[in-house]
């Protein structure tokens, strides 16, 4: 038993559990995580034990629908067979109540089974219930772990854009700067020379 059994199957005990794999929502919890072999082989023994309670309730049905027809025969037989002188009426009688002893023997095997196969489907739906909460808290956790990052690397980035956009303006600062003081020295002849002769410059190195 594991520690998760340990901690939650006492509080579980009294809770009512819907089926899992017959609830849609269960199948879409694993379209965000991966179900793992031993999850897929308690759901497969949930499907396995449903399908055999609906085996044994139709066949429950149908052996007493036979039944009620083996019983309907010995009742119209009834005066043929009870005369004593008609013996295919007697063997046919026979017969049928003979029918009716298997029909009783297995309407009870069947309903043995129902007695317990509600146990069995309880029992199997809330480990499976406790395994998929296992995986979703698991990827849940793995999930966190990975936002916790994430909002690290984000907040450090945010600080590392700050303090460049501060090492920008004071680069657009210091280049409107001296542009104006050379500007003053210089002359406007001079600086148009010379910004002609660093654009030109600029197109060659794009080039190379």
């Amino acid at each position: 038993m594991s520690r998760s059994d340990e901690i939650y199957k006492p509080a579980l005990e009294s809770k009512r559990i819907p089926i899992l794999t017959l609830d849609h929502k269960w199948h879409k919890l694993f379209t965000q995580t991966e179900p793992n072999k031993r999850l897929k082989r308690r759901e497969e023994e949930l499907n396995e034990l449903i399908k055999k309670q609906g085996k044994a309730n139709t066949e429950i049905k149908e052996i007493k629908k036979l039944k009620r027809k083996l019983m309907q025969g010995i009742m119209d037989n009834a005066s043929e067979a009870s005369s004593g002188k008609d013996a295919r009426a007697i063997r046919k009688t026979d017969e049928s109540k003979r029918l009716i002893g298997e029909c009783n023997e297995k309407i009870a095997g069947y309903e043995d089974e129902l007695i317990e196969l509600p146990r069995q489907i309880d029992k199997v739906n809330k480990e499976l219930m406790l395994m998929t909460m296992e995986i979703c808290y698991e990827r849940l956790k793995e999930n966190e772990k990975e936002i916790d990052e994430i909002t690290k690397w984000v907040t450090q980035i945010k600080e590392e854009l700050k303090q460049k956009l501060i090492i920008k303006q004071e680069k657009e600062l210091m280049n409107q700067e001296l542009y104006s003081y050379m500007h003053d020295i210089f002359g406007a002849d001079v600086i148009d020379l010379f910004d002609m002769k660093y654009k030109v410059e600029e197109t060659e190195n794009s080039r190379r």
